[in-house]
C-alpha cells in the first residue's frame, strides 16, 4: 500500500485538481488545507479500495495490546475506507469511528453491514479539529492510523491530543502513527507550511519530527516510540503508544 505513488495518482490529479509540484510556498493557507477534504471525497468516488481491504501492520500490533490489556471500547479517528475499523470490530471490539468524509461514512457502513458486524461499529461524521462529540473518560483506547499527518498545523495536532487525553478513561491507551521528517517525501513538493508538503496526487502531507511528537505526548506517559515503513516508497513512520496519565 502506497497511497501517495498509488497507480492512479495521475488520474488523481486529473480529476481533483492538483498544482503543479516542486514549488515553494511559506505561509500556512488555511483555505488549502481545509479543500483537503474535498480531495479526499474525490479520492474515495474514484476508488473506493485503494488501500486494499487487509487490515494495516499498525492495527493488528495495536489488537494485540488492546487485548493484552483487557481494553474493548476503542475510539478510531480518521478511519477512511475502514479497513482497521472493521479488523477490530471482528476481534471484539466496540468501535466509534470518526471521520471527515461523507463517502467513507457511507462506505463503512456497507461494509460493516455485510461483514456481519454493524452492531460494534458506530461511524460518525467528525472534523477533528473541533470538540470531540463524547463525555470525558469514554474509551479505553484512541487508535489513528495517519491521522496525526493530515494536514492539521501543530496547534490543532495539540488540540486534538488533548481532546484524545479527555476522552480516554484513566490508564487509556492512544496510539497513532505518523510520517516523519526522515520520510523520503519530505521536503518535495510545495510547501504549506510549518512540515507541511503536498505531494503527489494533491495530497498534503505534516511530517512530524520526533520533537512534535514528544510534544503530543504531554499529559501521558510514552509506553512505546517505533520506526516502521510502509507501501512502495517507502514511507516512514513513527508507531507511537500513549498512556493517559491517572
Amino acid at each position: 500500500m502506497n497511497i501517495f505513488s498509488w497507480d492512479g495518482s495521475t488520474v488523481l490529479m486529473l480529476f481533483c485538481g492538483s498544482d503543479a509540484v516542486n514549488q515553494r510556498g511559506t505561509d500556512i493557507d488555511k483555505d488549502i488545507l481545509s479543500r483537503q477534504q474535498q480531495h479526499w471525497e474525490c479520492v474515495f468516488s474514484i476508488n473506493a479500495s485503494m488501500f486494499g481491504e487487509d487490515p494495516s501492520s499498525p492495527a493488528r500490533w495495536a489488537a494485540r495490546l488492546l487485548k493484552e490489556e483487557g481494553k474493548t471500547k476503542v475510539l478510531e479517528l480518521g478511519f477512511g475506507q475502514g479497513r482497521d475499523t472493521l479488523f477490530f470490530a471482528m476481534n471484539g471490539f466496540d468501535v466509534t469511528a470518526l471521520d471527515y468524509c461523507e463517502k467513507g461514512i457511507k462506505s463503512l457502513k456497507e461494509k460493516a453491514s455485510e461483514s456481519s458486524v454493524s452492531g460494534s461499529v458506530t461511524p460518525m461524521q467528525h472534523d477533528v479539529r473541533n470538540r470531540l462529540p463524547f463525555e470525558d473518560g469514554t474509551f479505553d483506547a484512541c487508535y489513528s492510523h495517519m491521522l496525526y499527518c493530515m494536514p492539521l498545523t501543530i496547534s490543532e495536532l495539540r488540540s486534538l491530543s488533548a481532546e484524545v487525553r479527555r476522552v480516554l478513561k484513566p490508564g487509556g491507551l492512544n496510539i497513532f502513527t505518523t510520517r516523519h521528517t526522515n520520510d523520503p517525501q519530505y521536503g518535495t513538493g510545495i510547501h504549506r507550511g510549518e512540515d507541511m508538503w503536498e505531494i503527489q496526487g494533491g495530497f498534503i502531507v505534516h511530517f512530524l519530527s520526533r520533537e512534535k511528537v514528544d510534544l503530543l505526548s504531554e499529559g501521558h506517559d510514552v509506553l512505546d516510540i517505533t520506526e516502521f515503513k510502509e507501501g512502495e516508497l517507502p514511507k516512514k513512520l513513527y508507531r507511537v503508544t500513549l498512556r493517559k496519565k491517572s
